[in-house]
């Protein structure tokens, strides 16, 4: 569903709300994203109550530190799920590394983690980058984070930093607290064209061409310049949609794999290139909306709300 269909039918105080909520709490992941780590970062405290219902299913999965010991399974949806088998994406790799290890957030299910490691080699092969900087995948039982996405619940969603890898092993300090670059002008209108180059479009490009890719999520002002720049086969620009913020990284998010019983996909993105559907986004409502003052934040998810499978997934040693 596109944003603009998921606010159809609000009272304009409303639409306006709820773009500020998405940018800023639900679905703006770019602000945490590009949030410094810590390189001594500390355990968290034990929760007083963590059987009470009303607890936060965030505070749960987020003191998770290691996958469960079972065959890889995504459950739920990508924002209301968990993830069984996790792997880990080593932190460092011949054509990637691993960004903010704080976190603990380089977890996804084996189809994810080989799709990425795919699209670093190709990339590279094909001299359009140099290696990946990843971002915020998964943690390591999926579930609901801390801070910064709705979604990347079900380890089937990657952040990929708008910026190569350098030509050395970063350091650890480094990964906690080096930017990626804005690739979007001031205004939001367009990217930057200092910084945007067409290796970056081809990289989009390799990703989008994967067959298990369903989704790349980008800045809207991202999507506009692909649609100027790309010749040929535009196919692939189909899975390209634009979304609030994405403007230092991209977002792929892959199909339910095989074996996950319970997993649910996201419905096909619509037909044709996408191309002719930008303009609501650069409206005036969506680039400068009014805070709604009657706006209220959405409480936590909690487990109930859940797959029942994923108490399982919680629970198991």
């Amino acid at each position: 569903m596109t944003a603009k269909r998921a606010l159809k039918g609000l009272s304009s105080t409303a639409v306006c709300g709820a773009i500020v909520a998405v940018v800023l709490l639900g679905g703006g992941s770019f602000a945490l994203s590009q949030d410094k780590g810590s390189v001594n970062p500390k355990p968290l405290p034990p929760l007083a109550h963590p059987n009470d219902p009303r607890t936060p299913a965030k505070q749960l999965f987020g003191r998770k530190t290691e996958p469960t010991d079972s065959a890889p399974r995504s459950i739920g949806f990508y924002s209301k799920g968990c993830l069984a088998g996790g792997e880990a994406l080593p932190v460092n790799g011949d054509a990637w590394q691993v960004m903010r290890l704080s976190r603990n957030r380089n977890w996804g299910h084996p189809a994810l983690i080989a799709m990425l490691e795919r699209i670093a080699r190709q990339a590279r092969q094909e001299g359009v980058w140099n290696g990946l900087l990843v971002g915020d995948m998964s943690q390591p039982r999926g579930g609901p984070m801390f801070t910064g996405h709705a979604s990347h619940q079900i380890g089937l969603d990657a952040d990929i930093w708008l910026t190569p890898m350098p030509n050395r092993s970063l350091t650890r300090a480094e990964r906690e607290e080096m930017s990626a670059i804005d690739m979007v002008r001031p205004d939001k209108l367009d990217i930057d064209p200092a910084r945007w180059t067409t290796n970056h479009m081809d990289l989009v490009r390799i990703a989008a061409q994967q067959r298990e890719v369903e989704r790349i999520f980008v800045n809207p002002a991202i999507k506009k310049a692909m649609c100027r720049q790309a010749t040929g086969n535009r196919s692939w620009l189909a899975k390209v949609r634009p979304y609030y913020e994405h403007n230092y990284h991209f977002h792929v998010r892959i199909t339910c794999p095989a074996g996950s019983e319970g997993c649910a996909p996201q419905e096909p993105p619509p037909s044709g290139d996408g191309c002719d559907q930008l303009d609501w986004w650069f409206s005036d409502a969506v680039l400068h909306p009014k805070p709604n003052p009657n706006w209220k934040p959405k409480p936590p998810l909690t487990m109930a709300q859940l797959p029942p499978a994923c108490r399982q997934v919680l629970d198991a040693p």
